[in-house]
């Protein structure tokens, strides 16, 4: 998102019925969304910020997810819930590609530099995404005011949330019956999503291209998803999709426990995708 842009809104109009409800506006100029809402950063009275209570009864029904993700995640992202995605991977994207396929209104704030060729590359429906780059000090306000017009919203958090904002989106995130992917850590996650190893392929002897890779993701958590479970996907595969593994070989590169996305020449994959890189032009050492 650029500088004077004043406000963020839909590629393409509504068609079903579906969020936001009332055709909602998130206005990014003035920091007014088209209800009248205030939202952070305006400089204008914010009201009491976020709501108080503990919010009503989760949503019911689940958000559907890719069907590479379906043996990790049985009945898809649970309304209401919140998931830890661990560090901004293409994971993150992976997780809302189902939803936004299907029809939902997501949203992603606190990544500037995501690529959203590869947003679309995953399978996010751009004509039904909202970007907010910097969401600012503020940036609980506006999350939650996310929550109020989309069915999933992807937040890396700027700085490290207390308990109380915790407590306080979570409940938001029940009222709304919607899902909050954080990309890093949150205590009170009901799931936990992440990639514990992870193999590139496509460089041979010390020369060649990153074609595609294979991470080993776990999901476990709370209640229904206590029992940990581990697939490996191609994430992403050689033609940018994500798919599950069927079979692994010898891997040619090695990341071994991922601590996130690998970093060529300062820019993080996830953020590119491999077309990215390919456009790039960025080969290995020999």
């Amino acid at each position: 998102m650029q500088a004077g842009i004043v406000q963020v809104t839909s590629l393409s109009p509504r068609q079903d019925g579906g969020r936001p409800p009332d055709g909602r506006r998130i206005a990014a100029g003035n920091g007014m969304a088209s209800g009248g809402s205030v939202l952070p950063g305006s400089g204008l009275p914010s009201g009491s910020g976020l709501p108080s209570g503990d919010g009503v009864a989760s949503g019911t029904g689940a958000l559907p997810v890719l069907p590479a993700l379906r043996e990790l995640l049985p009945g898809g992202l649970q309304r209401g819930s919140v998931v830890a995605a661990g560090g901004w991977s293409l994971l993150c994207l992976a997780l809302a590609a189902g939803a936004s396929a299907a029809g939902s209104w997501c949203a992603i704030a606190g990544l500037p530099d995501l690529g959203v060729a590869a947003a679309a590359d995953t399978g996010l429906d751009p004509g039904r995404l909202l970007l907010i780059a910097d969401p600012g000090a503020g940036w609980p306000q506006l999350v939650a005011s996310l929550l109020d017009g989309c069915d999933l919203v992807i937040l890396r958090p700027p700085s490290r949330p207390s308990a109380q904002v915790r407590r306080r989106l979570e409940a938001v995130t029940r009222r709304h019956c919607g899902v909050l992917v954080v990309a890093g850590d949150w205590a009170g996650a009901q799931c936990r999503v992440s990639i514990v190893r992870q193999e590139w392929t496509g460089i041979g002897a010390g020369h060649g291209r990153l074609r595609a890779r294979r991470a080993q993701v776990v999901a476990d958590g709370r209640g229904a998803a206590a029992r940990p479970r581990a697939r490996w996907l191609w994430l992403p595969g050689p033609d940018g999709a994500v798919t599950v593994v069927a079979a692994l070989g010898e891997p040619e590169i090695s990341g071994g426990p991922a601590a996130g996305e690998l970093d060529i020449g300062g820019q993080g994959v996830g953020g590119l995708g491999v077309g990215g890189l390919e456009r790039q032009g960025v080969r290995s050492a020999g």
